[in-house]
């Protein structure tokens, strides 16, 4: 699954507004704690007696409240070692009847929950920032808890800009060697919590957090890989479940190649309504029909594929190679509301000057200008991927792949198809990751609002068709419309119906097509 770029663009629209500073270390636990009612671990957590009975020690952190949650490394070892999960709260307004807290996930894997919890006024609706309390957590190994880093950020700038499309036997050995070694410096640096960062193991952590927080009942947000958290929780307590939405769905029964060549036509449908709006603002610098765009887009990156371009704006990359190309016009794909810029970048690339088309890369890498990363989404994305799903490490068999995909996709498919190849030399194995993945039909929760949007380019709108069909009790919302997710980022046909579900339970209507 790929980054979510609009998630940063809002959390930092928010920081800016509210005169905040960044969480960084001001997570503390010498507040003195709020004293409730200890929970029993549900079936499927015993063991866990002591994690279930924490209370959480709230810190003021520049507007929000900081605490620290202690989870087991390892939930099938639950008295060996502990780590510790950072949690965020924006709590509901003052005058307002709270409902209970809402834990909200912006996706990746990998993203800041924290960060994206407080950017609370942007995720929700104003009624339900009014009644709930926004809990945002960044999961084991991402971010502030325990996170996961393979290498240092100039190897991350050469991994991130190498050809991610070889074309021939010695370029495909070449591609795969690189993202081994990669594997290995995980296995080297991460240590033992590297097998054990895993969607399952989140999903536990959330519903130690849901016992920390008070609440009988989990009430959750989820985008895009959140969206495969959410249904994984779901799956492992439906009698937990509250109001659930899951926006931008990654079908849990997915396999790592339907993942790649479902992103991959995605992209593809998603780069065509970019292309038509190249071409209807006139003089699109890269043809004068849609089906002429897409080929002037394969036949750039092509060029710099061959010859990169040297003109970067930023001081430590000395070239805009077709790794950090690709990833540009991918960053611009999450959100129309970045599609004139993407038309400027591609206008100066296409006369020398890569600097407009670096800045959108630096933007979907979480990268920052001149170099460093603000997060480590782009190494534990690996981490938690290659848990939860088997992969081959067959270089023919992705070789093939990414030829046959031309067919559907011939703008994203090889970059999409050879993404997965690291996962099939992953030094940690699990049960899971040996398994073909499975439906969730999460029998007995309440039901759970799924939302797709038909020209999703990371989540296609397939995919929340196909989870909807498979839960035992659920309510779809089909947004007509370009972007990645739909709720607080379309309009209020879709906006109202969840706000109405979390403020007064009332389940939207089954197909309502907005």
């Amino acid at each position: 699954m790929r980054r979510l770029p609009l998630t940063a663009a809002l959390v930092s629209v928010a920081l800016v507004a509210s005169g905040c500073t960044a969480v960084g270390d001001l997570f503390d636990r010498s507040a003195p704690a709020p004293s409730w009612s200890a929970q029993e671990p549900p079936a499927g957590m015993e063991g866990t007696d002591t994690f279930y009975e924490q209370q959480l020690s709230w810190q003021d952190c520049g507007g929000a409240q900081c605490a620290r949650l202690e989870v087991p490394r390892s939930y099938e070892e639950p008295d060996g070692a502990t780590i510790e999960v950072a949690v965020l709260k924006v709590p509901a307004r003052r005058g307002s009847q709270r409902i209970g807290s809402l834990v909200v996930n912006p996706g990746g894997p990998g993203g800041s929950g924290v960060d994206y919890a407080r950017a609370a006024d942007f995720v929700v609706g104003s009624s339900v920032r009014q009644r709930f309390d926004i809990v945002g957590f960044d999961p084991r190994g991402v971010g502030r808890s325990a996170p996961i880093d393979c290498v240092d950020d100039s190897q991350l700038d050469g991994l991130l800009g190498a050809d991610p499309t070889p074309d021939d036997p010695a370029e495909d050995q070449e591609f795969a060697d690189r993202w081994k070694g990669f594997a290995q410096s995980c296995a080297d640096n991460a240590g033992p919590l590297l097998g054990h960062v895993s969607t399952v193991d989140a999903a536990k952590d959330m519903d130690v957090l849901r016992a920390a927080l008070g609440e009988k009942k989990l009430h959750y947000l989820g985008k895009s890989y959140g969206t495969y958290l959410g249904a994984t929780y779901a799956g492992l307590f439906p009698q937990l479940v509250g109001r659930f939405v899951l926006d931008g769905v990654v079908a849990p029964d997915l396999t790592a190649q339907e993942v790649n060549l479902g992103q991959a036509k995605g992209f593809e449908t998603a780069t065509r309504a970019w292309a038509k709006f190249c071409i209807d603002k006139g003089d699109c610098p890269l043809g004068g029909s849609v089906d002429e765009v897409m080929q002037g887009i394969r036949d750039f990156l092509a060029r710099v594929d061959d010859e990169p371009l040297t003109e970067t704006g930023d001081p430590a990359i000395p070239a805009l190679t077709e790794g950090w190309a690709s990833t540009g016009i991918a960053a611009a794909m999450y959100d129309e509301g970045m599609w004139d810029g993407l038309v400027e970048a591609m206008r100066q690339a296409l006369a020398g000057n890569g600097a407009e088309l670096m800045g959108l890369a630096n933007s979907y890498a979480d990268r920052k200008p001149g170099g460093g990363y603000s997060g480590n989404i782009m190494e534990v994305i690996y981490a938690v991927n290659c848990l939860d799903k088997p992969e081959s490490d067959s270089v023919e068999e992705h070789a093939r792949a990414a030829e046959a995909s031309k067919a559907e996709a011939p703008t994203w498919g090889p970059f999409l198809m050879w993404s997965s190849l690291t996962c099939g030399s992953w030094p940690v194995k699990t049960e899971r990751s040996s398994q073909p993945p499975s439906k969730i039909t999460a029998e007995g929760a309440p039901p759970i609002v799924v939302v797709g949007t038909t020209r999703d380019p990371a989540t296609p709108y397939e995919w929340a068709v196909r989870l909807h069909d498979q839960l035992a009790q659920s309510s779809l919302i089909t947004y007509d419309g370009d972007g990645h997710t739909a709720y607080t980022r379309s309009n209020d046909c879709v906006d109202k119906p969840i706000d109405t579900f979390y403020t007064k339970g009332t389940v939207p209507e089954d197909g309502l097509e907005c």
